[in-house]
């Protein structure tokens, strides 16, 4: 749905990208990098259709996804 802009289940156009707030803490859609609340906060954006409900989630920047690799890869 990022990329195509189309739902995978229902083939409707009415796909909605859902933004994280910046200035919530400890909550939304998040993953937490750090034990610490403030730092380390990954944004999780989602893509909604509108017409049948289906999201997605997704982790947007390559920097992210490095940050991701470092903190959990074992």
């Amino acid at each position: 749905m990022r990329n195509t802009r189309l739902c995978p289940k229902c083939g409707s156009r009415e796909v909605v990208r859902v933004l994280d707030r910046p200035g919530r803490y400890a909550s939304g859609n998040n993953i937490y990098t750090s034990r610490f609340e403030n730092f380390g906060k990954i944004p999780v954006i989602r893509y909604v259709c509108a017409n049948c409900g289906y999201v997605e989630n997704w982790v947007e920047t390559s920097r992210e996804r490095d940050a991701l690799r470092h903190a959990f890869s074992r």
